[in-house]
């Protein structure tokens, strides 16, 4: 495996990232199938940083059409520790205005079609997700977004629902009702296989829209929410610009060791193709057994 890196997944208006020396751009096969493309892999300020467009480069990928699997799996195959989620979000409370930045530490999955484990198959993971974002990476992301001079808010739940199709009216006014800050169709299952993948996770939340519960705000449009992308997508290459370097290496916090106690199978139990399939995530824990060797029969003479 690669050097530890710093895991970037760009959301809409997000395709690239300028500044990055000798850069390559890497396919990765994964058990799970392709990812969204390949991941462009550089170096900025000193550090090794991995970039993937969510969407695929000319945003060809719906929501509901994402690889989240693959994805991740990519960025742990090829050697990331840290991943920062790029993601366009509605607002759902007045105090966060259009083109403000929000670092949410809690998801709500609204999701209803997608996979959200690398496990099955004959091995059962019970990862814990009551703190789905790692609180380090959030402070080193907080500390960036507010030195761009942005306004940032952090905290708060993220609802994911399933898209493409923006909420009802009635749906935005349920999901105010239960308290959520933030809308958006991307980050779930995301941070659960990053939290799978032991991955320390963070989600830097841009507000585009204040979806359509407003009343006296314009409803939104893919018109307004592409503009308020443009112009939140140059504040997010900053706060990139500025996190990287304050991303501390080793971890020190807890998301490196979430599947110690998770794995509920006993290992005599696991299928053998399923064990060589997650042995990106397994071989820490669960060495793989090499294949016994039978002893010389009598007599017979080796090769040296």
């Amino acid at each position: 495996m690669s050097r530890p890196s710093i895991g970037i997944i760009g959301g809409s208006g997000l395709y690239e990232l300028e500044g990055l020396t000798g850069v390559a751009w890497e396919r990765v096969r994964t058990p799970f199938g392709a990812p969204s493309d390949a991941y462009c892999v550089g170096t900025f300020a000193g550090r090794r940083v991995i970039f993937l467009p969510r969407h695929g480069r000319g945003h060809r990928l719906m929501p509901s059409e994402l690889n989240f699997r693959a994805n991740v799996w990519g960025l742990k195959a090829l050697g990331a520790e840290w991943v920062i989620s790029i993601s366009a979000v509605g607002s759902m409370k007045e105090a966060i205005r259009p083109l403000d930045l929000v670092i949410p530490d809690q998801f709500f999955d609204q999701t209803r079609r997608r996979a959200s484990s690398f496990f099955g198959d004959g091995i059962v993971a019970h990862v814990g997700m009551a703190e789905p974002v790692c609180a380090d990476l959030a402070g080193a992301l907080e500390t960036a977004a507010r030195r761009t001079g942005a306004t940032v808010h952090r905290g708060g739940t993220y609802i994911c629902i399933e898209g493409p199709q923006f909420s009802t009216k009635a749906e935005s006014r349920i999901y105010r009702g239960w308290g959520v800050d933030v809308i958006g169709m991307t980050n779930m299952p995301e941070a659960k296989l990053a939290r799978e993948a032991e991955l320390c996770y963070a989600t830097l939340a841009l507000a585009t829209d204040y979806d359509v519960w407003h009343e006296t705000h314009e409803v939104v449009s893919v018109e307004a929410v592409v503009q308020n992308l443009l112009k939140n997508v140059a504040t997010a290459k900053e706060v990139l610009r500025r996190v990287i370097p304050l991303i501390g290496s080793p971890r020190e916090c807890a998301c490196g060791s979430l599947l110690e106690s998770a794995v509920i199978t006993r290992p005599s139990a696991f299928p053998p193709a399923t064990r060589r399939k997650l042995d990106l995530l397994l071989r820490r824990y669960f060495p793989a057994r090499r294949p016994a060797t039978r002893p010389a029969a009598k007599g017979a003479r080796r090769r040296g």
